[in-house]
């Protein structure tokens, strides 16, 4: 199982750090400024209930594997999405060898693999790289066709 990640992240308006853990109620916002942060954080097997599906923003799953080179090229791309929605949607990233049950459960037969979920509900799904406009497009059309 890989570990939730709690990390940093630096906030795209003040440059300040932020300290943001895998799993917390509500959406993240910088210390220093108030403006809303990019929630990225890992999950696995064991911590995908708490880390994804009960958060309350939107969470966008990434199923990759890290000997896909489609994977290695998209995440760069959804990790500008995340910092682009900042405050509406989550990144979590699941990788499928060291999670072998979500990958049965999201039924993963190619990597990657992207997921958008509303409280723990999948709305969208979608295989395969793509550059990050077109995934904050799709993002953006799925969460309004939820509401």
């Amino acid at each position: 199982m890989a570990p939730s990640r709690s990390g940093t992240v630096v906030c795209d308006q003040c440059g300040r750090e932020n300290r943001l853990p895998a799993a917390a109620e509500g959406t993240p916002n910088c210390g220093n400024c108030g403006s809303p942060l990019a929630w990225i954080a890992d999950a696995g097997d064991d911590d995908f209930a708490e880390v994804a599906e009960r958060a309350k923003p939107f969470v966008l799953v990434d199923l990759w594997a890290t000997w896909c080179g489609p994977c290695r090229t998209v995440s760069p791309a959804l990790e500008q999405v995340a910092h682009d929605l900042a405050g509406r949607i989550k990144l979590v990233k699941v990788d499928i060898d060291q999670s072998p049950r979500l990958a049965q459960r999201f039924q993963v037969q190619a990597v990657p693999t992207l997921l958008l979920l509303d409280k723990g509900e999948v709305i969208a799904r979608q295989a395969g790289a793509a550059p990050a406009p077109a995934l904050r497009k799709w993002v953006e059309e799925s969460v309004a066709a939820r509401r």
